[in-house]
């Protein structure tokens, strides 16, 4: 028989809460790189320009590590899941800023205080929104193929052996060897048969005499 070899584990999918906390530090560790990053660029080019490419770099960056590490699909985004990123940044983007200038409409002078607690605010709910987005429709398909990859590496279930068949009819009747089958081993069983019937009267042969 063939030996099969063991299958390799997938990589385990994380629960939300998992995610939720994987998804934090990846966003928070790659913006306090691009927050770093910025200045450093803006050096040698317009501000504007610089800030542009380190949020572009750090939407790609994010949306790799988002699909390796934060919801284990193990394996890399498409470009379909970059697009799909990228538009979810883009919305909590303009979430935030929204948010900003209803203030500054309401308060047209707010302190330094309630305006970075609107910032959180806002920033806080467009980043959960952008995880749900991210793990319910960007990433919950590619999570699906891992998954029946997965499974289609597990090995074959052995087949039970088929039942031998056994005499219901019958139980106690023994089968007779071939070389005891013969026309003595007849007679003989049709002379028992004869003998221990209670109903039958015994059955002597009439042997003439000679007289």
């Amino acid at each position: 028989m063939e030996s099969q070899r063991p299958s390799t584990p997938g990589p385990s999918t994380p629960g939300p809460f998992s995610s939720f906390a994987r998804f934090v530090v990846c966003g928070g560790g790659v913006g306090l790189l691009s927050s770093a990053a910025v200045p450093l660029l803006a050096a040698v080019m317009p501000w504007a320009l610089a800030n542009a490419l380190i949020t572009v770099a750090a939407t790609l960056l994010c949306t790799e590590l988002h699909a390796l590490f934060t919801f284990g699909t193990g394996r890399r985004p498409g470009w379909r899941q970059h697009l799909q990123s990228s538009g979810s940044a883009v919305a909590a983007y303009l979430a935030t800023t929204a948010a900003m200038l209803v203030l500054h409409a309401v308060r047209p002078s707010p302190t330094m205080l309630r305006e970075q607690a609107v910032y959180l605010t806002a920033s806080g709910l467009a980043g959960i929104g952008r995880f749900l987005v991210l793990r319910l429709f960007v990433f919950a398909e590619r999570k699906k193929e891992a998954a029946t990859a997965n499974a289609g590496h597990l090995p074959a279930a052995t087949p039970a052996p088929a039942p031998v068949p056994t005499n219901l009819a019958h139980p106690a009747i023994t089968a007779t060897p071939a070389r005891s089958r013969g026309p003595l081993s007849l007679a003989t069983r049709a002379a028992g048969t004869l003998g221990t019937d209670p109903q039958r009267s015994t059955y002597s042969p009439m042997v003439p005499s000679v007289a």
